[in-house]
């Protein structure tokens, strides 16, 4: 089932293996879905059978050997199918890619901007957005107020309009 990107290309299978391992320049990437998305460049295998058949070179192939965690490095190829034969089970042994923790939105680093207790001028939330002003000052009528009921203060203070929430801590 090796395939090499052309521009994208998808690999489907009917009978879709436990994991997929997508070789890249950057290195190993296992995945567990059916189907994977290749770029250019990149090798998709399934089994050991389908990397002795993947176009590898012996100096690729040893490159991914030795940025395998925990294995002994090489300075050879030697016998490309003995390498192969010892990478396969380095590569099935790789841990499961951890999926990247969510980030919070740019509502809750607002709500969080609003809650401190020098709280926040709409200034100050355009530049930690990267909001226009009337996208901000919408989000708080809109989005914060309308929306989510929370309660917004505002005092003129010397580094202009100040905005806190005043209100339930439940957003």
């Amino acid at each position: 089932m090796w395939v090499t990107g052309g521009s994208r290309c998808r690999v489907n299978q009917e009978n879709p293996p436990i994991r997929i391992y997508i070789i890249g320049n950057d290195g190993i990437t296992p995945c567990r879905e059916a189907t994977a998305t290749v770029n250019d460049g990149e090798v998709a295998v399934a089994s050991k059978e389908e990397l002795h058949a993947a176009p590898l070179s012996g100096k690729r192939l040893l490159a991914l050997w030795n940025a395998l965690p925990g294995v002994e490095k090489r300075r050879k190829v030697g016998d490309r199918a003995a390498l192969i034969d010892q990478l396969w089970p380095a590569i099935e042994a790789l841990p499961e890619p951890q999926s990247d923790p969510k980030r919070p939105s740019k509502q809750d680093a607002v709500i969080a901007m609003l809650r401190r207790p020098d709280g926040a001028t709409v200034d100050e939330v355009a530049r930690a957005t990267g909001w226009q002003r009337h996208t901000v000052r919408g989000v708080f009528s809109g989005t914060l107020k309308k929306k989510l009921g929370l309660t917004l203060a505002s005092a003129k203070e010397e580094r202009g309009r100040v905005y806190r929430v005043d209100g339930p801590a439940s957003a």
